[in-house]
């Protein structure tokens, strides 16, 4: 992420994150096709064909450009709102466990401990498996080892974890640790929980469709490549660099969309998933710090 206090030239000229290694090759045979149709003009060939330029006019490949700029955004905003999501709804769910259910003895304080942390897995969950990687040592921490290796049998972890933590709730209200309309408070935000990890799986199973990509694609570079025949007349020489910095402009603005229509990965401009994750663990481990909950405790034995 972008700190928005940087110096304005230095973040202009930042090439870590940017799309510029990318479209590189795309703007570079771009640019030396300009170059050669400018030595074949040189040459005194017929190349200057400014009737070229009604072929695939500016404003329909910019159009074209802007709407799959803003759908891919608004797939990275969604996605952005249900991790949003995740977060308040973990806090929620936490603080109520921590608040309202009864603790008996000690086993039941450390039972609920472990609740909580399993609030944790599920957000780590969720993340390794939109990113379609297998459960690994970060949830080794959050749950038990018999846990730990029940989820690396499951196809989709996040929803196990949701299950025990159902099953937490139930046994709660079981033993009279919560009451009914307690417990129904919980499920709701468990509830929630799952609708942001199918919120998230829709938007990352549903890609945009190939038929735009490839006529996208297509018309950029049927633009890219008429250009020097357009400009060779007025430009001569110069045709081969304003040719390679029109195409950078046009293909760097269609990678950042292919870049952020998935914003679950690792990339520099994807969500910052690890970090959401790292914060909900501190929030969970500092409620589970609250003295608030020990005095309740000895205040009960």
């Amino acid at each position: 992420m972008i700190d928005q206090k940087r110096p304005w030239f230095k973040t202009a000229l930042q090439f870590r994150g940017s799309v510029i290694p990318l479209i590189l090759p795309r703007v570079l045979v771009c640019g030396g096709f300009g170059v050669l149709i400018s030595l074949l003009h040189f040459l005194k060939l017929p190349v200057s064909l400014p009737i070229l330029s009604s072929i695939v006019p500016s404003i329909v490949l910019g159009l074209l450009l802007v709407f799959r700029t803003n759908t891919a955004y608004e797939r990275f905003w969604e996605g952005r709102k249900f991790w949003g999501g995740v977060v308040n709804n973990v806090r929620n769910l936490a603080r109520q466990i921590w608040v309202a259910i009864d603790e008996k003895d000690q086993d039941d304080f450390i039972a609920k401990k472990s609740a909580l942390r399993l609030l944790v897995a599920f957000a780590v969950a969720m993340k390794l498996h939109l990113r379609q990687e297998s459960v690994n040592s970060e949830l080794e921490s959050l749950i038990s080892p018999s846990q730990y290796e029940k989820l690396k049998s499951m196809n989709n972890p996040p929803i196990e974890v949701a299950f025990w933590i159902g099953d937490y709730l139930n046994t709660q209200y079981d033993r009279n640790c919560v009451d009914v309309y307690q417990l129904t408070a919980m499920n709701q935000l468990l509830n929630s929980l799952i609708d942001c990890l199918g919120g998230c799986e829709r938007i990352l199973r549903t890609p945009i469709p190939l038929a735009y990509a490839i006529h996208l694609k297509q018309l950029l570079l049927l633009y890219s490549l008429a250009l020097p025949f357009q400009m060779v007349k007025d430009l001569s020489w110069g045709t081969g660099p304003v040719v390679a910095l029109i195409s950078f402009t046009l293909f760097g603005i269609e990678e950042i969309g292919l870049e952020i229509e998935n914003p679950f990965g690792h990339d520099t401009n994807d969500l910052p998933l690890d970090n959401i994750c790292a914060t909900m663990h501190r929030n969970i481990e500092d409620l589970i710090s609250l003295s608030p909950s020990v005095h309740s405790r000895a205040e009960k034995q």
